[in-house]
């Protein structure tokens, strides 16, 4: 017969990032569930859109999501621009929310930001 071994526990306070994709038809009611989840008061956690209204408040999602990619791709406005093909100016005014994204705007961008276009809009 053999021993039962003792599994280690993770950690309390590790946090771990999820990233699924769901039908349209379940997005409203997996929002619910997870809006109805109450954080730990000891956690000092808090939501994405108190952390968004802390620092980043008086900007798009959009733009800032904007701006985030090109840094995490280490580019300039004026590579995404010649890559593009989207004046680099309008790239500023996206990232100051001077200016909107728009779908095909945001197709473009998320190729070459490597990342979901519905982010930047």
């Amino acid at each position: 017969m053999q021993a039962h071994t003792k599994k280690h526990h993770t950690e309390p306070d590790r946090l771990v990032t999820l990233r699924f994709q769901v039908h349209p038809a379940n997005v409203k009611r997996i929002t619910r569930f997870v809006e109805s989840i109450e954080p730990d008061p000891n956690s000092g956690n808090i939501t994405v859109d108190e952390f968004f209204d802390k620092h980043f408040s008086g900007q798009s999602k959009a733009s800032v999501a904007l701006k985030g990619y090109r840094y995490r791709e280490n580019l300039t406005q004026q590579q995404v621009s010649d890559t593009t093909g989207i004046p680099q100016r309008h790239l500023s005014e996206m990232e100051n929310g001077k200016r909107g994204i728009g779908p095909a705007n945001a197709k473009k961008l998320a190729v070459v930001l490597n990342c979901d276009y519905r982010s930047l809009l």
